[in-house]
């Protein structure tokens, strides 16, 4: 059954003594038969026992109580009921009983339950709401009645009770154990923001003794529910981890908090236990907790007197006394009264009051914002600046709100003009006082020179030479390491706070200041008190009067040790970067001359007959970009010429060191007669194994000339480049991975025939890279200008150089051959 359908136990609706009398009569009948065991209590205790029945004498009495209780409080709402019968009816009370009395069996329900219907009907208020509610929902006509009369009933109670704790009883006796609740506490919110237990039901005195009062700041249940207007429904309180009354008895259960709030302004909240783990509640049974919350804020509002345990009580302002404090004030105030709508609910403040002191940022007189209401006279609070949002807010919680630089907008002729203001908002009884103290001119440039100071660490001074008075700001004061209230140091000794090697140039900069009235600076190492030395610069100014004589000087300290450190750590870097750099100078001219001396941009053409050998080598345009590009071309004894092109990646001395060990490698296998894919494969193992793991790519070719044949395999490395005639194309891919990836590694080789007249042009990456094409790209561009072939390889190797695209500033290696 889920909660709203629980129905109420039915002497809790009609109560009847005689029902109670008999029940507890029959909890002192006579034990049954000998021999036959006796039932026990839950306490263990035999009802034949004289504990056990002066235990059942005590539950009749009580239950008898709670009757006459129940029956009062229906006696109340049935008179409540006559009395608006004999107003609208115009008749008399005995008329009006017999009337409520015929009506009620016409309608087929009990007078009580009647009187509730006329009560509803003619309050209209918020336990009407919930009831409609109730009628509009998938609830029964019985459901409906029902939860009318507890409402009614527990209403009847709270404003009958004398206290919080006579409220609290009502609420859970007939609201809201019907609704499954255990119990429940009522807490008084203070204007500190602390939270006392005003009034609780269903938990022992001692856990309500424990949790009499929360302090500010302490994250609560309860405390959770002010802060949130909405209110706070958990599932469980163990998942929350929050702290609060009866936690150790319900730990699992479900917890509401909800806020007392009338008229808006928050007087308190109204937390709710349940035995076990809370469902989702349907939105009816949500509009019943809180208007249970709202009788507990009306309650709650008669007692002006809520404080913390050790406070005495205290009897807050009037309205009176707060526009005379108002008064007193040195910057501009308001003092603002709730503005309350029919309906109850605050809608506004009004502006009760304006002090002497205040400046409408529009510019209008105090009498025309005086009395009126604050979104009326400034409505653009209720904005961006969300100014009335706060003072709604104050005057709910009591909590202040303080704000600088909150900008505050006002409309003058439909015209928004802006103002920056501090904002200080308080609650003092039932009324609220804003200040504000806006920006002006003046105040901004002292705030404005105060921070460039406090930024720049500099701390002026004025010194009265002809009373000896003298001047600090608070940043000097720091500067020196003095307390603020501490006595300055006057100018001329100034050299006894120095460094002693300062002492001669502080001397001369008195004298240009005291002796020829001439503005002077100078830099010293000022020690000060605490041991600590800092760089100062001092700037000082003679003040003359009408007679032209002095008498005053002025000026200004800045602390400049992080200049100093920074300037003397700059130098350092400067001799540091400058031997660096003669280092790497001297590191790339001697690479250059290695990478010349084993690759020289022009090399003698190799002599094979029927055969024309060119190659080029371009170094990077930039001396530190020395990089591992590698020809070679040579007879081997066996008559076949071997081709290659390589290139190591990366750059500078190690680039081009494992180039040099590669190229000599390849050359010293070369003279095995091994075919260019055994070759790639043993220069494979020689990157791996001993250059340190490098990686390169290559071609290698041998040329037969006899047969016009040439063998070639490749690691990793673009193919070369075949033109005949108006035609250029590159070779088909053969496979190869490039050398160094791994330890061992096959290279696919191919065979193509050249015919007379056919060039082959094998190349690295630096004649055709560039950083925004594709390599597809510069191929193409490459095929185009190799096709345009002139007279001479010579000069096809140079036109092929002159025109390329690259722009990776990498360096740059040709081999060309031509069948003659």
């Amino acid at each position: 059954m889920s909660i709203t359908e629980q129905p109420r136990e039915p002497d809790a609706v009609e109560p009847r003594p005689e029902h109670a009398a008999r029940t507890a009569a029959g909890a002192l009948e006579p034990a049954g038969p000998a021999g036959v065991t006796e039932p026990l209590d839950p306490a263990g205790v035999s009802p034949s026992s004289p504990v056990g029945r002066l235990a059942a004498t005590v539950e009749r009495l009580r239950r008898e109580v709670r009757a006459a209780q129940a029956e009062a409080e229906g006696r109340a709402l049935i008179e409540l009921a006559k009395g608006i019968l004999v107003e609208r009816l115009g008749c008399g009370p005995a008329q009006a009983a017999r009337q409520l009395t015929e009506l009620a069996e016409q309608a087929g329900v009990t007078p009580l339950e009647f009187a509730v219907e006329v009560i509803n009907q003619a309050a209209r208020d918020r336990v009407a709401e919930v009831t409609d509610a109730f009628l509009s929902s998938a609830a029964g006509s019985a459901e409906r009645d029902t939860a009318a009369l507890r409402l009614r009933a527990a209403e009847s109670g709270a404003l009958a009770a004398d206290d919080t704790q006579a409220v609290a009883d009502s609420l859970l006796e007939h609201a809201l154990r019907p609704l499954g609740a255990a119990a429940v506490a009522v807490w008084a919110a203070g204007a500190d923001g602390s939270l006392t237990l005003a009034g609780s039901a269903g938990f022992s005195p001692a856990e309500a003794t424990r949790w009499r009062y929360v302090p500010p700041g302490v994250t609560t249940v309860a405390r959770r529910g002010l802060t949130e207007r909405t209110g706070q429904w958990f599932a469980s309180l163990a998942e929350t981890g929050l702290p609060t009354i009866g936690r150790d008895v319900y730990p699992d259960g479900g917890r509401v908090a909800v806020p007392a709030d009338a008229g808006g302004r928050i007087h308190g909240v109204l937390e709710i236990a349940w035995p076990r783990p809370l469902e989702p509640q349907p939105p009816q049974v949500v509009r019943q907790v809180e208007a249970l919350a709202e009788l507990c804020a009306h309650t709650l509002g008669r007692d002006a007197f809520h404080q913390g345990p050790g406070q005495e009580p205290r009897v807050l302002p009037d309205t009176a006394e707060l526009m005379d404090l108002a008064d007193g004030l040195h910057d501009p105030a308001l003092v603002l009264v709730p503005y309350v709508d029919d309906s109850g609910q605050l809608a506004d403040f009004r502006i009760q009051h304006v002090n002497t002191r205040f400046l409408d940022p529009a510019g209008r007189p105090r009498a025309v914002v005086n009395g009126a209401l604050l979104l009326e006279a400034y409505p653009l609070t209720a904005g961006k600046s969300e100014l009335f949002q706060r003072v709604e807010r104050v005057y709910a919680t009591g909590e202040p709100f303080r704000a600088s630089r909150m900008q505050l907008t006002s409309l003058v002729d439909q015209v928004a003009l802006a103002a920056v203001a501090d904002i200080s908002i308080s609650r003092h009884g039932n009324n609220v006082l804003l200040i504000w103290r806006i920006e002006d001119e003046t105040a901004r440039l002292a705030s404005l020179l105060q921070h460039a100071q406090r930024l720049g660490r500099i701390g002026g001074f004025e010194e009265n030479l002809l009373t000896g008075e003298i001047t600090w700001n608070d940043q000097l004061f720091h500067l020196y390491g003095h307390s603020p209230v501490g006595t300055p140091v006057p100018l001329e000794e100034l050299p006894t706070h120095a460094h002693p090697d300062d002492a001669d140039s502080l001397r001369r900069f008195l004298r240009t200041v005291f002796h020829h009235r001439r503005s002077a600076s100078a830099a010293f190492r000022l020690q000060r008190p605490d041991g600590v030395t800092r760089h100062i610069r001092v700037v000082a100014e003679p003040v003359l009067d009408t007679d032209d004589r002095l008498f005053a000087v002025r000026g200004a300290y800045q602390d400049i040790s992080a200049q100093h450190w920074t300037e003397v750590a700059l130098a350092a870097t400067r001799d540091q970067l400058a031997h660096t750099e003669q280092q790497a100078t001297e590191r790339n001219r001697l690479t250059l001359q290695l990478q010349h001396a084993i690759m020289p941009p022009e090399q003698a053409p190799q002599t094979v007959p029927g055969l024309e050998v060119a190659v080029r080598y371009r170094p990077a345009e930039t001396e530190y970009l020395v990089g591992g590009d590698w020809y070679d071309t040579m007879v081997l004894p066996s008559g076949l010429v071997l081709l290659c092109v390589g290139d190591v990646a990366g750059h500078g001395i190690e680039a081009a060191t494992s180039m040099v060990v590669l190229r000599n490698a390849l050359r010293g296998l070369a003279v095995t007669g091994a075919g260019p894919g055994q070759l790639l494969s043993w220069l494979n193992i020689v990157a791996h194994h001993l250059t340190g793991a490098v990686t390169a790519t290559a071609v290698c070719a041998l040329y037969d000339p006899d047969r016009r044949a040439l063998r070639w395999a490749r690691a990793g490395h673009l193919p070369p480049v075949l033109v005949r005639g108006s035609e250029a194309a590159p070779l088909p891919l053969v496979q190869g991975l490039l050398l160094g990836a791994v330890p061992e590694a096959g290279y696919e080789e191919a065979e193509v025939q050249l015919a007379l007249e056919d060039t082959l042009l094998m190349y690295t990456d630096g004649l055709i890279e560039r950083r925004d094409r594709s390599v597809e790209e510069s191929l193409a561009y490459l095929l185009s200008t190799a096709r345009a072939a002139p007279k001479t390889l010579d000069q096809q190797l140079d036109r092929l150089l002159t025109y390329s695209r690259s722009d990776t500033d990498d360096d740059t290696c040709i081999v060309g051959i031509r069948v003659a």
